[in-house]
């Protein structure tokens, strides 16, 4: 691994840093399904739909990523009177985005990019979006917005798609007023003028976007650092980060250089992969890092982001497991929220795996549970197990229960080989989590019939099965619990742990 676990202490110092996200925002849209023919009305494949999703995405996706990482994340953009724009709104609430300088403008539609997807190939994205100028209000409320949120942030992170926010100078003038606060200012740019962006602390461009502004070829490593370099000295940028696919990243300065390889990783799909990189570099150097450790932890982030499907997001969670691997318990690197286990999901789909899930309290576990697990994974090629919370446990089983609580319940279900995700779930049953995960199949004891199964016609509904699995008799966790209060199998059982 080329990052040391000594980064790791950097994700718990963002929880205390803020970060002020500026630039266009969009919703990103994906379609998937199969393609089994070709249309008879003109030569097209026709895509059975299957699943539809909604992301942030543009400096959205920055602010998501920021947030997936501990920080807390200010964003102000502009988004139209419609209903993409509630849904933007939506989900930065939903993720504690502070999006009070959020700007509607009922004239400027909502950037919309939808991408319809068989199997793992894109095959067409539309887009729909205004790019001209800002109307004069807009701008103005804009600017406003920004130099008084200045003050609350210790970096400013400008993400240009070329869909107005920044244009007609105004980029220049938020450098200049977050200079003028001694802020730092992280550029995600756009177009061949990077004078526009003079005086930024960072600049992140791609190989391509780097060898289009500096109008030279970029090929490889050095290359890059000649590049930037001129950039740099026509521009006064305090840094360059390029971003070289395969080859990794170049932090380059005016007289210095420093090259991070790629993390071995299986790529999926690169969609966002830079604003999880500039949104790790801003949550490190908010924290306080320097620049060389914060370049190393967002190319440890970028080698997660790329194994994933869509406008993704990196989580805390993820990136300490990748700094750390060798020494984290693989048991707890299973455990994971309704949120990152949507994202794992969604990989192995790509990957053409069949997906099962079985719930329970699995307080105490004995042969019985085994078996039950056991058969559940030979149904599928991943096994979700959704598990109540000790709560949930405590309205189901009564006041006494669980014996152990859910982060121990957790982590010895997850140590076994044939669990592949664990997710805790606060309600009585796990219908919310079955809907959101969307098993292939549903496992449950042969004590229920098909129809007393929650979740059977939801998971039927959209092609999945219901498999019942054979129960061993004489395993109870009830029972043995009651054997211990009598004093038979050792003594009186003990509380619930601590979560």
């Amino acid at each position: 691994m080329s990052v040391h676990p000594t980064l790791i202490p950097l994700l718990n110092d963002m929880a205390e840093a803020r970060v002020l996200c500026v630039g266009d925002i969009m919703l990103d849209r994906f379609i998937s399904g199969d393609v089994a023919r070709i249309s008879p009305e003109a030569p097209v494949p026709v895509l059975r739909i299957r699943e539809e999703t909604e992301m942030l995405g543009g400096v959205g996706n920055v602010a998501r990523n920021l947030a997936g990482l501990g920080v807390k994340p200010a964003l102000i953009a502009t988004v139209g009177a419609d209903v993409a724009g509630a849904t933007v709104l939506e989900q930065l609430e939903a993720l504690g985005v502070e999006a009070s300088g959020l700007v509607g403008d009922s004239g400027r539609p909502t950037a919309i990019k939808t991408r319809y997807l068989a199997g793992n190939q894109q095959m067409l994205r539309a887009d729909k979006e205004e790019t001209g100028p800002l109307r004069p209000a807009t701008a103005d409320a804009l600017v406003t917005a920004v130099t008084s949120a200045l003050g609350a942030c210790a970096v400013l992170v400008l993400s240009d798609y070329g869909k107005g926010v920044l244009g007609d100078g105004r980029a220049k003038a938020l450098i200049d007023a977050a200079k003028d606060a001694g802020k730092t200012v992280i550029v995600d740019p756009k177009g061949n003028d990077y004078g526009i962006y003079a005086g930024a602390d960072l600049v992140t461009p791609n190989r391509k976007e780097l060898s289009e502004a500096s109008g030279m070829a970029v090929g490889g490593v050095e290359d890059a650092v000649v590049a930037a370099q001129g950039l740099i000295g026509r521009h006064g940028f305090g840094a360059i980060l390029v971003t070289l696919s395969q080859q990794g990243m170049a932090l380059v300065t005016a007289d210095t250089s420093l090259h991070v390889p790629a993390e071995a990783r299986e790529v999926f799909d690169v969609s966002g992969a830079g604003d999880t990189v500039v949104a790790t570099l801003a949550g490190a150097l908010a924290a306080g890092a320097e620049m060389a450790d914060a370049v190393r932890l967002a190319n440890a982030a970028a080698g997660i982001v790329v194994g994933k499907v869509g406008t993704a997001a990196v989580y805390a969670a993820e990136l300490v497991s990748a700094l750390h691997h060798e020494d984290i318990s693989r048991a707890e690197a299973k455990v994971l929220t309704l949120t990152e286990a949507m994202d794992r999901t969604q990989v192995w789909r790509r990957q053409g795996m069949k997906i099962g899930f079985t719930n329970g309290c699995f307080d105490l576990l004995h042969p019985g549970h085994i078996s039950l697990l056991d058969q559940a994974r030979a149904t599928c090629d991943r096994l979700i197990v959704g598990l109540n919370s000790d709560e949930s446990v405590a309205r189901l089983k009564g006041p006494e229960r669980p014996v152990q609580g859910e982060a121990g319940r957790a982590t010895v279900l997850a140590s076994l080989a044939g669990v592949d995700m664990v997710v805790v779930f606060e309600q009585d049953t796990p219908l919310q989590l079955i809907a959101q995960l969307r098993p292939d199949v549903l496992v449950k004891g042969a004590d229920y019939a098909k129809d007393q199964v929650v979740g059977a016609k939801e998971v039927e509904s959209w092609g999945g099965r219901v498999h019942l699995a054979e129960l061993q008799p004489g395993h109870s966790t009830t029972a043995t619990i009651e054997r211990l209060s009598n004093g038979k199998a050792g003594g009186k059982a003990g509380g619930a742990d601590p979560k």
